[in-house]
C-alpha cells in the first residue's frame, strides 16, 4: 500500500536515479528501479545551486550541533518536526598512544556508540522515521541483526510511530532487549538475516508498512551521509589520508563517501580522503567483488560481527562506486583479528566499540603491516556501534576477572600470578 503524500516534498531534492540503468524518477514513496526490480537501488539527487546559496545564508557555524544542521542536504520535508533525540555530531578522538601503538603517523576516532541508541545507525533511522511521516505512515518495520533494529525502536518512540522488527535469531540479547524497551514488536525468525529481510519486505507489502530497510530504500544512505559531512566540517582543514569503516550491506561506507563527496562539491573541502573498506571473512562478498572487478556472488555468512554479517548485500554497488572514486581499497580480517581490535581500541584508544564497530581498527591494522596505508600517513577510524551492544563478544575479548579472598595475602598472590 502506498499512503499519500501528507507534506510538501522537499525542494532541494530533483530526482532518484537508479544506480545500474540511471532511469530517473521523481521524488516519492519509492524503493527500486521499475525496470531493475531489487537491484536497481535508487540515489538521491539535490540541487546543489540551491543548497549552496542556502547554506551561504545560514552559514552551519551558526547552527545547532546534530544531523539536522545539514537540513538542506537531507531529502526531509521542511514542514516535519524534527526527533527531540540528539543525534550525530558524535565527537573525533585524536588517539596518539594508539598510532604509535600501530606505528602510523596519526590515528583518529569518530565514535558513534556516542548516538542515542549507541550505534550509527540513528543517523539513517532519524531519516526513515520522518520519510515515513512525510509520506503519511503510522508503522514502520525493518529488518536487522541488531544495531539497525534498536535505532528505529528508539527513533519511532521519539516520533509516535509504531516500529516492527525482524531480527534472525542469532541476533545479540542486548540489542533485542533495547527494542522491547522501546515498545517495538520484535519478530525473531528462526533462520538468516536474509530471511528476516525477505519476510520482512513482503510483510510491508500485506500489511501497509513503511519499509525502512537501508538495501531497499534510498532515503536511508541520506541519514549516513552526515557522518562524512561532519568529518569534513568537523576536521575542517586537517582531513586524514583515509577514512576507515566497517562494510556489512555497503550503506554506511557508501553513505560517508557521498557525504565527503557533496562537501567538496560545495567547497568545504578541497579533497577527499581515500576509502577502506573492512569487512570480516566470514562475510566478504563485497571485498571479493572489488578485488575481482566482478557481480557481487551472495554468501553464507559466519562471523562474530553480527552488524556486518550480511551474505546478500543490496548496497554493494554503491559502496565499490565510491571507494573507487576516492581511489580507496578494501581489505577482510578475521574473527581473532577483531577480538583482538576490541581490546586494542579499548586499552590503547579508550574507546569500547562492538566487534563491527571495531572492525575498521582491524583491519587498519592489516593495512598498515601490508603496505596498503603507509606509516606516514594519517587515519580517521568510525566505531560504528558501542561495546555493551554485544555483551558476550566484549566478554570473550576482554578475559576474566580475578577472584580474591579479603586479605592482603591473597591479593598479592593474585596479582603475582595474573598476567595482563
Amino acid at each position: 500500500m502506498i499512503a499519500l503524500t501528507k507534506y510538501a516534498p522537499p525542494v532541494q531534492v530533483t530526482r532518484l536515479k537508479c544506480e545500474i540503468c540511471g532511469a530517473s524518477y521523481p521524488h516519492g514513496n519509492l524503493y527500486t528501479c521499475s525496470s531493475c526490480g531489487d537491484e536497481g537501488i535508487l540515489d538521491v539527487e539535490y540541487d546543489y545551486e540551491r543548497i549552496a546559496s542556502a547554506l551561504s545564508k545560514s552559514p552551519l557555524q551558526d547552527r545547532d550541533q546534530n544531523i539536522w544542521r545539514y537540513n538542506e542536504l537531507l531529502p526531509v520535508s521542511a514542514d516535519i518536526a524534527r526527533p527531540r533525540l540528539f543525534v550525530g555530531w558524535t565527537p573525533i578522538y585524536d588517539a596518539p598512544r594508539l598510532a604509535k601503538y600501530f606505528g602510523i603517523k596519526q590515528i583518529l576516532l569518530k565514535d558513534d556508540g556516542r548516538n542515542p541508541t549507541n550505534s550509527f545507525k540513528d543517523r539513517a533511522s532519524s531519516v526513515g522515521v520522518l520519510k515515513a511521516i512525510e509520506f503519511g505512515f503510522g508503522e514502520i518495520a525493518c529488518a536487522s541483526t541488531g544495531n539497525a533494529a534498536s535505532s528505529l525502536a528508539g527513533l519511532s518512540a521519539a516520533t509516535g510511530l509504531k516500529s516492527y522488527i525482524f531480527v534472525p535469531e542469532r541476533a545479540p540479547e542486548p540489542k533485542v532487549t533495547q527494542l522491547l524497551i522501546f515498545g517495538a514488536t520484535v519478530l525473531r525468525v528462526l533462520g538468516t538475516y536474509e530471511q528476516a529481510f525477505e519476510l520482512c519486505k513482503a510483510a510491508c507489502e500485506k500489511y501497509g508498512w513503511y519499509n525502512r530497510n537501508s538495501g531497499v530504500n534510498p532515503f536511508l544512505v541520506e541519514g549516513k551521509k552526515t557522518a562524512g559531512l561532519e568529518i569534513a566540517e568537523q576536521l575542517n582543514g586537517n582531513l586524514p589520508d583515509w577514512v576507515v569503516v566497517s562494510v556489512g550491506d555497503g550503506c554506511t561506507i557508501s553513505g560517508i563517501g557521498k557525504g565527503l563527496q557533496e562537501m567538496k562539491r560545495l567547497g568545504f573541502i578541497d579533497r577527499v580522503p581515500r576509502l577502506l573498506g573492512v569487512q570480516a571473512e566470514g562475510a566478504r562478498p563485497i571485498v571479493d567483488a572489488f578485488m575481482s572487478g566482478k557481480d557481487l556472488a551472495p554468501s553464507e555468512t559466519k562471523t562474530l560481527a553480527d552488524s556486518i554479517a550480511v551474505g546478500t548485500p543490496r548496497n554493494w554497488r554503491r559502496a565499490i562506486k565510491q571507494i573507487r572514486l576516492s581511489s580507496g581499497e578494501m581489505i577482510a580480517v578475521s574473527d581473532d583479528e577483531i577480538l583482538e581490535a576490541m581490546r586494542t581500541t579499548a586499552r590503547i584508544g579508550a574507546v569500547f566499540g562492538e566487534p563491527a564497530g571495531v572492525t575498521g581498527v582491524a583491519g587498519l591494522k592489516k593495512a598498515i603491516e601490508s603496505g596498503v596505508i603507509n606509516r606516514n600517513e594519517s587515519v580517521l577510524c568510525v566505531i560504528t556501534g558501542n561495546g555493551l551492544k554485544d555483551i558476550q563478544s566484549a566478554k570473550q575479548a576482554a578475559g576474566q576477572a580475578l577472584d580474591v579472598n579479603p586479605s592482603l595475602a591473597d591479593l598479592a598472590t593474585a596479582l603475582s600470578n595474573h598476567v595482563n
